[in-house]
């Protein structure tokens, strides 16, 4: 067994917390982009009755697809309004705390989905879905802050990857859960679009037995008492002195510095490449095509060519791909750094969408060509979740001092959403005019991506901010002035420099 295995076999309240902060954090996120695609057509159907009940008369075909496009687009609108929200929230109530009312948005959205064909209203689905969206934007920052503070130096690249696991985990239970054999029927769609009710009321009975994040109550909330106690439960006989040590260094340097707000990041100068490096890469990861497959898993699959009667089943495959790939990683990504997964997993990805692009052009000379194209998608998976999927969300936890995580939290998932959103609505125009050639404009983001965390970004694994602040700056020296001013973070840095 892996030596990083063992030692998270030694924290069993931090197995636990994976779990339950996950089926209510990154679970639903994930669960919410993929859940969209089975019932489509019996929501489209509901938008039809809905006005031939009311005004007597069915809509033209392009007013359907105007309001399905908004239903799945409002998603996004919700998201981007959480994440905004997140970094006030997990300062002011702790990640804890902001985690358990988070769920019950996600209970009152699963309640109008389970109405919504009771009531003959498609209104009530795009409140629901606006509700999960500001869900799981408040729940993807405060999971991964929640999580990766409560594990132990050694562990947090490991436990980390879960933040990606559960999204993964997610989507492929919205692809399962969707397949006719399930849910994905005209009977039941609606208990497939509140599933996330259940998930939330899961999160909100059992995350009271745990305990706030004890980072946050030393640094932030200034409890020393609390925030044993915690270490006390998550760790138990692991030694923590060392991390306290280092955290009330920390806080003394600190202490006359608040958690700042998104702007007050965006106007620092001494945390710029860190900023740059977070935009670059939460771009990426929606601009990279992976979320193309899912948002319009059926229209990709079938521009690979799989016939229509096994489109469901390919899109799933694609789901346990995802899953298999990122359970594997956990398993072994503590012996690998960030930086390496990043690298290679942007230039395997390029690579494979310039084959792609070959495949689909080449499917209708060749018989088993569409094959071809489907085994690419899956490398394409396996490529993304062994690298950006499982270390991209973690990242502004690691690369930025304690005031500056929720809002580096916060900045990267507001792009996110962003990116997200122009992908819904760019995504089908794309495919309309450019065909396989679209593949091809993913390609180029991945490769730009590769590049710039290869030359530009240092390694993160058993580094504190501090020690990548200084290597930051040791990179970019030649384009700006070192961290040497007096500010509360460059004293830190001088503070933690004289201590090694």
């Amino acid at each position: 067994m892996p030596q990083h295995l063992r030692f998270l076999l030694d924290c069993p309240v931090v197995i636990a917390g994976m779990f339950i902060a996950g089926l209510g954090g990154t679970f639903q996120y994930g669960f919410s982009v993929s859940v969209m695609t089975s019932p489509s057509a019996f929501i489209k159907e509901l938008v039809n009755k809905t006005c031939v009940h009311r005004y007597g008369r069915p809509l033209e075909q392009w007013q359907v697809s105007l309001i399905w496009s908004f239903t799945v687009s409002i998603f996004c609108v919700g998201g981007l309004l959480g994440s905004l929200a997140a970094c006030s929230l997990t300062s002011k109530f702790g990640r804890k705390k902001c985690l358990l009312f988070n769920n019950f948005v996600a209970i009152f959205g699963a309640i109008l989905m389970l109405l919504s064909q009771t009531a003959m209203s498609f209104e009530m689905i795009m409140v629901g879905r606006f509700l999960f969206g500001i869900n799981a934007g408040i729940g993807l920052s405060a999971h991964a802050l929640y999580i990766i503070e409560c594990s132990p130096k050694r562990l947090k690249v490991m436990v980390g990857v879960t933040v990606s696991t559960f999204l993964c985990l997610g989507k492929f239970w919205g692809q399962l859960l969707g397949i006719r054999e399930l849910l994905g029927t005209e009977k039941n769609w609606t208990w497939l679009l509140g599933f996330n009710g259940f998930t939330a009321l899961f999160q909100l009975f059992t995350l009271p037995f745990l305990p706030e994040s004890p980072k946050f109550l030393l640094l932030e909330a200034g409890d020393f008492q609390a925030s044993e106690r915690a270490f006390k439960r998550l760790w138990g006989k692991e030694d923590y002195s060392k991390e306290v040590e280092e955290m009330l260094k920390e806080k003394a340097a600190l202490q006359s510095v608040r958690s700042h707000s998104v702007l007050e990041l965006l106007q620092n100068q001494t945390l710029r490449w860190q900023l740059l490096t977070i935009v670059i890469v939460f771009i990426a990861l929606q601009l990279c095509g992976i979320n193309a497959v899912y948002f319009y898993s059926f229209d990709v699959l079938r521009a690979t060519g799989i016939p229509e009667h096994k489109l469901a089943y390919a899109a799933l495959g694609t789901g346990l791909c995802e899953v298999s790939t990122s359970v594997a990683c956990f398993m072994t990504t503590g012996s690998m750094g960030r930086k390496v997964l990043l690298f290679r997993g942007y230039m395997g990805m390029a690579a494979t969408l310039t084959v792609l692009t070959i495949t689909v052009c080449l499917q209708t000379y060749v018989s088993w060509m569409p094959y071809c194209s489907l085994a690419l998608i899956f490398i394409f998976i396996f490529c993304f979740t062994s690298g950006p999927g499982t270390t991209t969300v973690p990242l502004p936890e690691e690369i930025f001092p304690q005031s500056f995580k929720a809002a580096g939290y916060t900045l990267g998932c507001t792009i996110n959403w962003i990116s997200l959103f122009v992908l819904g609505m760019v995504f089908p125009i794309l495919v309309e005019n450019l065909d396989s050639f679209c593949f091809l404009i993913f390609m180029v983001v991945c490769l730009l991506c590769g590049l710039y965390v290869r030359f530009y970004t240092p390694e993160t694994k058993n580094r504190t901010a501090l020690e990548i602040a200084s290597e930051f700056d040791r990179i970019h020296r030649k384009g700006g002035k070192p961290l040497n001013e007096k500010s509360p973070e460059g004293e830190l840095m001088r503070t933690h420099e004289s201590r090694l």
